[in-house]
């Protein structure tokens, strides 16, 4: 047991028991009243069903935290990486098709272990609550299209990884970067049009009040975008929500039709208007910036431990591979994943706040986002009072009481 092993062991720990921390402080500081300033979200019975909400989630989410991290532990001290890299190796494939298999295999176990706990989540805790509207077919529809998109995506991508570092000598980090880099921006430029649609139902939004009221928007603030569609969120969930998607000709705006039936046109107004200031202060191009220096980070710190012999012995490993050095350094960069997602966290608080200012200085109406912002909270059965840590942690939004005194206070 080397120094790498320590630090994977220690961090991986220190991760479980920061998040873990993080829920029960949160749970601890449910109140049995609304904060002032948000008495009017919800009434009483609602309020302690916000309440009750959160507490199944947190205590279901504590659950799998710790199955997870059990598992991990159980298949790491057993030899379980080694295992089925023996196993795989038995083949006779070459370094690419072998490292397909290995992960294919991985990502196929910790899938299967997890189905129980996705079917729990759905069918027992959102059903409870009045979320879920998916049938046990959809689910299992969605799973099986997920899978084989997924397979789609990760096998070309794993395979391209694999070639660079395995033939294109000292550079192959560089390589590794472009292709990561050129096959993300493609993928989120076909996601819109090819990708989500598979999943979801994608309809032109009727003429009518709200296409006008959107459109009249897009034009006072010279926002260009091919359309807006209607999502059938309501076939799976009770949840509502709003975004932009694509780029260039792809670029669209799609709400869910959740969302249509929450709010009122002039609140549905004041959100496009939040996701369109996220667009004009850049936050998203300064969001995919920051991913792509993420990435070359990653990948000039990856090659300096490809087949690294101290890293393989961390994971009682007979023989090294490229293809395990991938899987086997992401656990070694979690020291840093504990410090970078609490930052990358908070630059996403504060693009939620600069967009809430561009929302209210161009429609020149707070009120109607703050109601908007407040039905989503309603509907969502939000968190009113989450603790400050939790916030740090998990939180990309603001929690609704600063997002709202913060609107109050813009000029």
């Amino acid at each position: 047991m080397n120094i790498i092993f320590w630090i994977i062991l220690v961090a991986v720990m220190s991760e479980f028991l920061l998040g873990s921390l993080s829920v029960i402080l949160n749970l601890r500081s449910l109140k049995t009243s609304p904060p002032v300033g948000l008495e009017d979200v919800f009434d009483a019975d609602e309020y302690q069903r916000s309440q009750e909400y959160t507490r199944v989630q947190s205590r279901f989410g504590l659950l799998v935290g710790v199955f997870d991290l059990v598992i991990l532990i159980i298949f790491w001290f057993g030899g379980g990486f080694n295992y089925i890299d023996q196993e795989v190796r038995e083949f006779g494939f070459n370094g690419i098709i072998t490292g397909i298999l290995f992960v294919g295999v991985l990502l196929t176990v910790n899938t299967l272990i997890k189905i129980p706990f996705s079917l729990y989540g759905t069918f027992v805790i959102e059903e409870r609550f009045g979320f879920n509207k998916t049938t046990y077919i959809t689910y299992l529809i969605d799973t099986v299209k997920g899978t084989l998109v997924s397979a789609a995506i990760l096998i070309p991508l794993l395979a391209g990884v694999l070639y660079f570092f395995e033939y294109t000598g000292s550079m192959a980090w560089l390589y590794v970067f472009t292709f990561l880099t050129l096959t993300t921006l493609f993928i989120q430029v076909i996601a819109p049009v090819w990708i989500m649609p598979i999943f979801n139902k994608f309809t032109p939004l009727d003429e009518g009040e709200l296409r006008d009221a959107i459109v009249d928007y897009a034009g006072k603030v010279n926002f260009k975008f091919g359309n807006i569609y209607v999502i059938d969120g309501s076939k799976r969930s009770a949840h509502s929500n709003a975004f932009f998607a694509g780029f260039g000709k792809t670029k669209r705006i799609a709400l869910f039709d959740t969302l249509i039936d929450q709010l009122t046109t002039s609140e549905i107004v004041s959100v496009i208007a939040h996701e369109v200031g996220h667009n004009k202060k850049r936050h998203i191009i300064s969001g995919v910036m920051l991913g792509i220096l993420q990435t070359g980070i990653f990948c000039f710190l990856l090659s300096l431990f490809i087949e690294n012999k101290e890293l393989f012995d961390a994971f009682f490993m007979e023989e090294t591979s490229i293809y395990a050095s991938l899987l086997f350094f992401g656990l070694l960069t979690t020291p840093i994943n504990l410090i970078i997602g609490p930052v990358m966290a908070a630059i996403s608080r504060k693009h939620e706040y600069e967009a809430d200012h561009w929302a209210v200085e161009t429609t020149d109406d707070r009120n109607k986002l703050i109601e908007g912002l407040k039905k989503l909270a309603e509907k969502n059965l939000s968190n009113l009072s989450p603790h400050p840590l939790f916030v740090i942690l998990n939180y990309s939004h603001p929690p609704l009481l600063d997002r709202i005194n913060t609107i109050k206070e813009i000029g």
